[in-house]
């Protein structure tokens, strides 16, 4: 197990160098005593700024912070997702307490019922007092703190929107009252769940047990996925489960990518606009923050406006671009396009010659700038 998270470790480590993790303590007075708490924040976070942050909330967080801030840290840079705050509750010497359930109620009791407080009452509060978190929240658990998340859906409201649950140490009954929880949960929730061909094989039995009676609920607010994976076991699946979650859970954020634009952007019946700005309305709605512009998204909506010949669409989204983006070439090379698209070459001449002044972005440098410009002159000159 120490070697597994070991080389897990060195694999982020590059991608961890940048957001370390801090280091606090909560005073409880649910648990009557303190608790250690390891905390990453997003590079570059600002506790000013106006700008909110997903929570993810680790359990057994002495050896799963690192693998989940890692692989969040990692897909994050590449804007797969988004930026996120993490915090891993240590529980080393307090394991068995904490996730004590009764056998008989398959729910928490004594030091277990407990904890079970403390999160609800004690530490979210305390994130949400001193950290920019959004009210969107993921919790993660392995083994018996996988089973224990599942706790929290059975609130009248669940304090969590997505479940990450890694070879699950079921409680008898868990099964059973899982199946009736989902099948009427009235908010959209998440729900993950993995296994491997060398998991623990009492657990395994029991995963794919569950499985089988979660995967035919049929509740429109329900997004269940399940992993059985091959050559690996209760510890390697770890993983190989968090970055397939995380790519799951956060796939309305995703980038526009190649089938998006064919299957989704081009059919649609409005315009790329139009889509452009559902898309974001609809993460803020969902994740409960608002995403900034990528450049990705941006010469996607261009590209559909001009295949399907959408003036409107295309001057919307220069408008849109040069508001959100006056420093940048982005602005003066998109409303160029407008204006070339247009026929208005002058005025397209006169944009592309201002970005030379400004910061080059992802894409557009002084020398895509430079050629549009000779573009636009010889096309004039003709």
């Amino acid at each position: 197990m120490k070697k597994f998270f070991t080389s897990l470790l060195l694999l982020t480590v590059c991608f961890s160098l940048y957001s370390q993790a801090i280091y606090e303590s909560i005073d409880s007075y649910k648990l009557e005593g303190q608790r250690e708490l390891k905390i990453q924040l997003p590079r570059n976070y600002d506790a000013d700024a106006d700008r909110a942050y997903p929570l993810v909330m680790v359990l057994d967080g002495d050896y799963l912070f690192e693998p989940v801030a890692g692989n969040i840290d990692y897909q994050a840079y590449w804007e797969d997702i988004p930026d996120c705050i993490i915090v891993g509750i240590k529980q080393s010497e307090t394991r068995e307490d904490d996730f004590y359930y009764a056998d008989e109620t398959s729910f928490p009791v004594d030091k277990g019922a407990a904890f079970y407080e403390f999160m609800g009452a004690e530490l979210i509060p305390f994130i949400e007092d001193n950290y920019n978190v959004s009210p969107y929240r993921v919790i993660v658990g392995h083994d018996l703190s996988a089973n224990f998340i599942n706790y929290y859906l059975f609130k009248d409201e669940p304090m969590f929107r997505a479940y990450i649950s890694l070879s699950p140490d079921l409680a008898p009954k868990m099964i059973e009252r899982l199946q009736q929880r989902l099948t009427i949960l009235g908010q959209e929730t998440f729900y993950y769940m993995a296994t491997a061909d060398a998991d623990v094989k009492v657990l395994r039995n029991s995963i794919i047990e569950c499985d089988a009676k979660l995967k035919p609920i049929k509740n429109d607010k329900l997004h269940y996925k399940f992993d059985n994976f091959e050559d690996a076991n209760h510890y390697s699946l770890v993983g190989r489960g968090i970055p397939k979650a995380l790519n799951e859970i956060f796939a309305l954020y995703k980038p526009i990518n190649g089938k998006e634009y064919n299957e989704k952007v081009l059919p649609y019946e409005g315009s790329p606009y139009d889509y452009l700005m559902k898309k974001y309305n609809d993460i803020q709605y969902f994740y409960g923050f608002e995403k900034k512009l990528i450049e990705n998204d941006i010469r996607a909506i261009a590209a559909a406006s001009k295949k399907k010949d959408d003036l409107e669409s295309l001057e919307n989204l220069a408008k849109l671009v040069n508001k959100q983006f006056p420093n940048s070439m982005l602005s003066a090379y998109y409303m160029g396009m407008f204006y070339e698209k247009e026929g208005n070459l002058k005025k397209a001449l006169l944009r592309y010659k201002s970005g030379l002044l400004l910061e080059p972005s992802q894409y557009i440098d002084k020398e895509l700038m430079l050629e549009k410009m000779y573009d636009v002159q010889d096309a004039i000159n003709d």
